[in-house]
């Protein structure tokens, strides 16, 4: 089983709202990815950002946006997150009747397209789906709010995406989200995650950059054939 170098993706959900700029820049020379996570408060109770801060952010970095979609309707607002430069759009699976649709639109308009799978849903029914999406994103919480505490039998779900992967020579991302950090990252890398979404973990740390090279390390070291 290959796994490919592991992914940090710091969740600018964890950093400071008044200085975003700053923030985002403080991971920039550190960070694979940048994590932005969009909540519209129907989805899930929590309410965030939406397309004008990703624009804006746009502008202060060229870091790669990981943009995942806690929304309904996403067929109808993800392609404004791939046009705004967007390098990988996830959208839930349990809020789309019609992902592989959603996805070759995410495609069509320059942007990876991601499946995003929630605590409670079970990940077999879209396995068969995976050829059409770049990155598979499997929550270690459920969505909705930062700062939860990592839940290790969600990394089942992970094991069943790398076997189905490997077995089927497919290319893309598994990324876990939710209470990633130094002592939750490694067994998740051992499942066979190579994409890493951490919030407090970088954001609540003296140093981020130098928190984000340490996770990454963390995950290196764990990782499958390592």
């Amino acid at each position: 089983m290959t796994v490919p170098p592991p992914i940090v993706a710091p969740s600018i959900l964890a950093a400071d709202f008044a200085r975003l700029a700053e923030e985002v820049r403080a991971v920039e020379d550190a960070a694979d990815w940048l994590h932005v996570d969009v909540m519209d408060n129907h989805f899930v109770p929590n309410l965030t950002i939406g397309l004008p801060v990703v624009q804006s952010l746009r502008a202060v970095t060229a870091m790669p946006f990981d943009v995942h979609l806690m929304i309904e309707d996403p067929r109808r607002w993800a392609p404004g997150y791939a046009d705004a430069g967007a390098y990988n759009v996830t959208f839930h699976a349990e809020a789309s009747d019609d992902p592989v649709a959603l996805a070759k639109d995410l495609r069509s308009a320059g942007a990876k397209a991601g499946l995003a799978i929630d605590r409670d849903t079970p990940i077999e029914p879209y396995l068969d789906l995976l050829p059409s999406f770049d990155t598979l994103l499997i929550m270690t919480i459920k969505a909705g709010f930062g700062g939860q505490r990592f839940i290790p039998q969600l990394l089942d779900k992970v094991r069943t995406a790398r076997r189905h992967i490997s077995a089927g020579h497919l290319e893309l991302r598994i990324e876990v989200d939710g209470g990633i950090a130094a002592d939750t990252i490694e067994q998740a890398a051992a499942a066979g995650a190579d994409a890493f979404v951490a919030g407090t973990a970088v954001y609540g740390a003296a140093d981020p950059a130098e928190a984000v090279r340490h996770l990454r390390a963390l995950a290196e070291r764990a990782a499958p054939g390592a």
